[in-house]
């Protein structure tokens, strides 16, 4: 069984492990948090099979709940049952499983392109209305910026219109294993 580096990614497979073999996450919502997650900031939970791929990806781009610790727990349940992309994590999944959890900076509009690095910054992009995609920083593969704006738009559904007509956001992100 992969075990977390970090006490985030710790809650995060604590959290999964929980819902998935016991069916009940509420010892976890109970115990005391230390200092450090008591801030308010989005994050990402991301889970891997040991080969690499990915097996879900769910997060917030601003947070939702009132401290990183709900903030973790949320979005660990939603990446273990909720990715539209996969089927449910099952049981004998667990021990094949590596999580990360990358909590995010707050998302700032950016004025041109250029300002992007797609292995330092994540990507918001939105029409403004109800489309909207997002991409983490630091993705294998994703090297250039032109990549990385043609992700995330095909994810927000928004693959034909111009840069020039969408809200396009930049925000970093720390990975913990």
């Amino acid at each position: 069984m992969y075990k977390a580096k970090t006490s985030f990614a710790k809650l995060a497979i604590d959290t999964i492990f929980a819902l998935i073999k016991d069916k009940d996450i509420s010892k976890i919502k109970t115990k005391d948090i230390s200092t450090e997650f008591m801030v308010k900031l989005a994050c990402f939970v991301s889970i891997h099979m040991k080969d690499g791929s990915l097996r879900s990806c769910i997060g917030t781009i601003e947070p939702r709940e009132e401290n990183l610790y709900l903030e973790i727990i949320s979005n660990a349940v939603s990446a273990s049952t909720k990715d539209s992309r996969f089927s449910p994590l099952k049981i004998d999944e667990l021990d094949n499983i590596v999580v990360s959890v990358d909590v995010l900076s707050k998302p700032e509009i950016i004025n041109n392109i250029s300002e992007l690095n797609p292995k330092k910054y994540g990507v918001i992009v939105t029409d403004g209305a109800f489309n909207r995609g997002v991409l983490l920083p630091d993705i294998e593969g994703i090297n250039t910026i032109e990549n990385q704006l043609n992700i995330v738009k095909r994810k927000a559904g928004l693959s034909s219109v111009e840069n020039k007509f969408l809200k396009i956001y930049s925000f970093t992100s720390t990975r913990y294993h």
